[in-house]
C-alpha cells in the first residue's frame, strides 16, 4: 500500500469520525475548529476529504498482492 493510499484511508477515517457525529449529535468537528463550514480551511478539508474519497474508490479494484507491500 502506497503512501497516498494510506494518506487517502487516513482522510477517510477522519471523514466518516465527522460524519458519524454530524448524525448522531448534529455537531461537526471539523466546522467547530475551522470556525464554520463555510470558512477557508473546513473547506479544503472538506475538498481534500472528498478527493481521498475518490482515490479510494481505486483501492476496491486493487487485487490483494497490489494492496499488501
Amino acid at each position: 500500500m502506497s503512501v497516498l493510499d494510506r494518506i487517502a484511508l487516513a482522510l477517510i477515517v477522519i471523514g466518516g469520525i465527522n460524519w458519524g457525529l454530524v448524525g448522531i449529535f448534529r455537531f461537526d468537528l471539523v466546522a467547530w475548529i475551522c470556525g464554520g463550514q463555510a470558512s477557508v480551511v473546513a473547506r479544503i478539508i472538506y475538498t481534500l476529504v472528498g478527493i481521498a474519497a475518490l482515490w479510494c474508490i481505486s483501492l476496491l479494484f486493487k487485487g490483494n498482492d497490489e494492496i499488501k507491500e
